[in-house]
C-alpha cells in the first residue's frame, strides 16, 4: 500500500502543476495573436506602398506580356 500512496501522491503533485500553469497557454495565445495581426499591419502597410506596387504591377505586365 506504500508504493499506490507514493503513485496517488504522484499525481496529485503534477495535477497541481499543471493547474498553477493552466492559464500560461491563453496567455501565449493572446500575446501570439498581437505579433501577428501587427506583423500584418507592416505588411498591409508595405504592400500598399506605391514603391510596391509599381515593382508588383511591372512583375504581373512582365509576367502577362510574355511570348511563348
Amino acid at each position: 500500500m506504500r508504493l499506490a500512496g507514493k503513485i496517488i501522491r504522484c499525481g496529485r503533485q503534477r495535477a497541481r502543476r499543471l493547474d498553477a500553469e493552466a492559464g500560461m497557454a491563453t496567455a501565449e495565445y493572446a500575446v501570439g495573436t498581437v505579433a501577428a495581426v501587427a506583423f500584418a499591419a507592416v505588411l498591409f502597410k508595405v504592400v500598399h506602398s506605391s514603391a510596391v506596387q509599381t515593382a508588383l504591377s511591372h512583375i504581373i505586365t512582365t509576367a502577362l506580356n510574355v511570348s511563348l
